[in-house]
């Protein structure tokens, strides 16, 4: 097994399970937080960075997934600036309903405001360093990497993970969201960086190995439109489960019937909503993605409990108006 890749003592990783984003903080004069993790653990990862670095000048997201932002509206009201890629954040300054997929996706995220709307070849201070912002769409339109040229490093987010890519949603981003991905996965593979941070997952021990199963598991998303549905339907399943300690079984496919990225997913396939939900659940039990216990169905992935009360969050068609900071 290849040695884990030395990092700079001005970068701290938090690798972390699901329903959490890593985490990463860059040192310095401008101690920044790259993404922030779930909603229910806001409190954990404000108090961690505030052990490790003291006061957070920025947030910045590498998009705007409830995994990432979680803990954006507590560490902004904490005096946090937050960055994110121009598309998401003019979304989330007009409001849009839409904003993080969170009514969607069916996951909870705190209403939060972005100050600084990034794009592709800023470069930022973050920490006592220059990070070069690259946008690389596919997982989510506004979907960013950033680079440190010196030391070759290179955080993407859920473009790539030690063991997958990020899923593509067909339905909502176009069928051309996985030849989108595809084309930012070989533009972050030609840097041929030292170090991959992934938002999942430990860190790769050999960046070259990594991005090459993950061009091929890409590729293969290009190539099988259904393969590419039925993934992304299986990885928004799964992290429903987490989040709510799993579904009563009996509740499960009614749930699923009310969802829209389920109706979504379906018409894709040319499938009935009802079909596409019995289908799902019956190969996820049979796969052992999802286990049956003591009248619930969970996820089997490796994931942290959530307090029920912390899905109580307002839509983002709720949130209050933004204003000037």
């Amino acid at each position: 097994m290849s040695p884990q890749p030395s990092l700079p003592s001005w970068l701290t990783w938090w690798q972390r399970p699901f329903p959490d984003a890593n985490t990463l903080l860059l040192h310095g004069r401008q101690p920044t937080l790259i993404d922030t993790g779930f909603v229910a653990h806001a409190e954990e990862t404000a108090a961690w960075a505030r052990a490790h670095a003291g006061d957070i000048a920025l947030v910045l997201n590498t998009h705007w997934h409830s995994d990432h932002v979680g803990g954006n509206a507590l560490l902004q009201a904490q005096g946090a600036a937050i960055a994110a890629g121009a598309p998401e954040a003019e979304a989330i300054s007009r409001r849009d309903p839409g904003c993080c997929a969170a009514e969607y996706l069916d996951q909870p995220v705190a209403p939060y405001m972005v100050d600084l709307a990034l794009d592709d070849g800023q470069v930022l201070r973050l920490g006592d360093a220059d990070w070069e912002v690259i946008r690389t769409p596919g997982h989510t339109p506004g979907h960013l990497a950033l680079w440190q040229p010196e030391e070759r490093l290179l955080v993407v987010g859920d473009a790539l993970s030690d063991y997958d890519v990020g899923w593509v949603n067909l339905a909502l981003d176009g069928l051309d969201s996985a030849t989108t991905a595809l084309a930012s996965l070989k533009r972050m593979a030609a840097l041929a960086p030292r170090v991959i941070l992934p938002s999942h997952g430990p860190i790769p021990t050999e960046p070259a190995t990594a991005f090459a199963a993950a061009l091929r598991r890409a590729q293969r998303l290009v190539d099988d439109p259904d393969g590419a549905a039925w993934y992304g339907a299986r990885r928004i399943f799964a992290f429903a489960l987490m989040i709510r300690d799993g579904i009563p079984a009996g509740e499960v496919e009614p749930y699923l019937h009310a969802r829209a990225w389920l109706a979504d997913a379906a018409r894709l396939l040319d499938l009935t909503p009802e079909a596409l939900a019995t289908e799902l659940v019956t190969t996820m039990l049979t796969s052992g993605a999802v286990v049956l216990r003591d009248g619930r169905l969970h996820a089997a992935a490796d994931h942290t409990s959530v307090a029920a009360e912390a899905l109580h969050v307002p839509y983002p068609r709720a949130w209050p108006a933004t204003e000037p900071r």
